[in-house]
């Protein structure tokens, strides 16, 4: 990756991606919908914040050497965070 993703084009993009299917790192299908500045995935029951996706992204763009799996981002969903920053990662 050699930008820097904006936290508003982060949040945009997962928005426009909303009822999608993703994959967890396990292959687990999952999409997600949002609700203001929350992301609820169909195989979660509490939501995910957008300040969680901005803080994973953050971690990822500062250090992508140390994060390899979703484990290492720290993150509340991680396996979901993991999978939905992937995508925008490759879009990237």
């Amino acid at each position: 990756m050699n930008t820097t993703i904006q936290p508003e084009m982060l949040w945009e993009w997962i928005c426009d991606r909303e009822g999608e299917t993703f994959y967890t790192k396990k292959g687990l299908p999952f999409t997600y919908y949002i609700k203001g500045g929350e992301l609820f995935a169909s195989r979660r029951e509490r939501s995910i914040t957008r300040s969680t996706f901005e803080k994973a992204c953050q971690k990822i763009q500062d250090h992508p050497q140390e994060v390899s799996g979703p484990k290492r981002l720290n993150v509340y969903g991680a396996p979901y965070v993991w999978a939905i920053l992937s995508a925008v990662l490759a879009c990237d």
